[in-house]
């Protein structure tokens, strides 16, 4: 067992892009995986894996999965064979309990909500991977009370990484702002980061924001966050950013960390 509190965090993975990119973005993400021990395994909750079930990655050998269209052939061919862990998706689940969570040996794998951030935090896929999915029959107060029982996994050298956005309405996406967002979604956004760094347990009053549909037009990507609000609040540590900026007017791409207890 790791005698290291491992850090946690919340990436806004953006567009698949980033996964054969090189930007001020996934330098922040490199930046933050050197800052810290290799962890034992990084279990992610992924945006992409949005589904009416809870469960978790349980296959020694998981396959990387191309959950997108219209893109480049390069993106299709990226590869991220890192292991799976499944004595590790065993502890998670004891972990949880009695939160049921289910052991999936043979139906997901890595989507791009955790390649194309890990590809660059561990270019080598030497690391254990494993997805936590997000069950999209449940509210919010499920998600962040799931985050606050995972804290304990941080002791155990285990890194926590939700990955998705903050602000994401792909329907209103600007072509032509490339770095730029909306005055809604900085009003978002920049709320938010006010929640994170300071109270990440009052993150389930965000719905009621004058925003938030413009936003969060759909929870899948906001999603990931309330389970480093959870952490945070089991730690009784407010978050810090990691980086932040907007692309194409619609989507955030802020990150946050949790470093200490």
């Amino acid at each position: 067992m790791s005698t290291t509190l491992m850090p946690a965090a919340f990436i806004g993975h953006g567009s698949p892009m980033n996964a054969i990119e090189q930007n001020r973005y996934t330098d922040a993400w490199s930046t933050f995986a050197a800052s810290m021990p290799t962890p034992k395994a990084v279990l992610v909750i992924s945006a992409h894996w949005y589904v009416n079930i809870t469960a978790v990655t349980a296959m020694r050998v998981p396959r990387t999965i191309h959950d997108f269209y219209g893109f480049p052939q390069p993106l299709f061919d990226v590869q991220y064979p890192a292991p799976g862990d499944p004595e590790v998706a065993q502890r998670i689940v004891d972990v949880v309990e009695p939160t049921y969570v289910g052991l999936d040996t043979d139906s997901w794998g890595i989507d791009h909500g955790t390649w194309s951030v890990l590809k660059h935090m561990y270019p080598r896929a030497d690391v254990p991977v494993l997805q936590l999915s997000i069950n999209a029959e449940l509210p919010f107060d499920y998600h962040f009370g799931l985050g606050a029982k995972l804290h304990e996994l941080r002791s155990e050298g285990v890194l926590i990484l939700g990955s998705g956005n903050v602000v994401h309405n792909l329907r209103l996406v600007d072509w032509h702002s490339p770095g730029e967002g909306t005055d809604w979604a900085h009003r978002f956004d920049d709320d938010m980061r006010e929640i994170m760094t300071h109270d990440a347990a009052e993150l389930g009053t965000a719905s009621s924001h004058h925003d938030y549909r413009l936003a969060v037009p759909t929870p899948d990507h906001f999603l990931p966050l309330a389970y480093l609000a959870g952490l945070a609040a089991a730690a009784n540590t407010p978050a810090t950013t990691i980086i932040d900026g907007y692309e194409m007017g619609s989507l955030s791409m802020t990150a946050y960390e949790l470093r200490s207890a």
